[in-house]
């Protein structure tokens, strides 16, 4: 059976005010198929609530966000995300991968079928029998992507997957986001990690202040930003958030 493709998904004139702050501002932005597309900027740019309103678990105070051109409710996106700090429930690895299946509409047979195979292809079928709560961080990431990839969803979210784990860590989920990737899965993934952000990208969303102030292929960004203020990020400079209505990068100095 052909399915449609719920992509592209398109924000446009977004914005979002959180405690009388405007947080996203005039957000307009395209997410294409098979894209491995970064979402980069500095600590409190508003990257993740980003992410977040892409989803669907945030909604914009002005503009709109379009699945395919259409404002298609939930049940018929095919899309899922993985949080910064994942939530792991009281049982095996195994379990857990199968418990994301319940509500897929499978049967028994093929929940159990399809758990097997994705602990197979990511990489942790040694750990199936291991309570996943006692697994380290870098551990319980992995199994909270391939839980999520187990519904096989079109597009997969990611919010800073790797953020806090070591070198180590670091690799084995970034081989599991290229497997995915290559596996026929879009990724839209946060970071504020220049080396992972050249590692994964092919597709760079730069966001500042709130702001979209730059979106570009990979190659291009990370060769020549067109915005002062990917050009201070990309030279180690740290922005600091600044206040709505700024013009231009505010810099930490020493």
């Amino acid at each position: 059976m052909n399915i449609s493709s719920i992509l592209p998904l398109s924000a446009k004139n977004v914005s979002l005010s959180r405690d009388g702050r405007l947080v996203l501002r005039q957000i307009n932005l395209d997410i294409f198929p098979s894209k491995r597309t970064i979402i980069l900027g500095p600590n409190g740019a508003g990257k993740t609530t980003l992410l977040r309103l892409l989803h669907g678990l945030v909604v914009p105070d002005t503009g709109e966000v379009l699945w395919l051109g259409s404002h298609a409710g939930m049940q018929y996106r095919r899309q899922a995300m993985v949080f910064q700090r994942p939530v792991m429930l009281r049982r095996s690895v195994y379990s857990n991968v199968m418990y994301g299946l319940k509500f897929s509409g499978l049967r028994r047979s093929q929940r159990e079928a399809r758990t097997a195979e994705v602990l197979r292809e990511t990489g942790l079928e040694s750990l199936a029998k291991r309570s996943a709560r006692k697994l380290s961080v870098g551990e319980q990431q992995r199994v909270a992507i391939a839980r999520a990839w187990a519904l096989g969803p079109e597009v997969l979210f990611l919010d800073e997957p790797t953020a806090s784990l070591d070198p180590s860590a670091t690799k084995a989920i970034e081989r599991l986001v290229d497997f995915i990737s290559n596996a026929g899965t879009t990724i839209v993934l946060t970071t504020q990690d220049l080396a992972q952000a050249r590692r994964l990208a092919e597709r760079v969303i730069f966001i500042y202040n709130g702001q979209v102030v730059e979106v570009a292929d990979a190659d291009s960004f990370f060769l020549s930003p067109q915005s002062p203020e990917a050009r201070a990020f990309l030279s180690g400079e740290l922005l600091w958030p600044g206040a709505a209505g700024m013009k231009g990068p505010r810099l930490c100095v020493g």
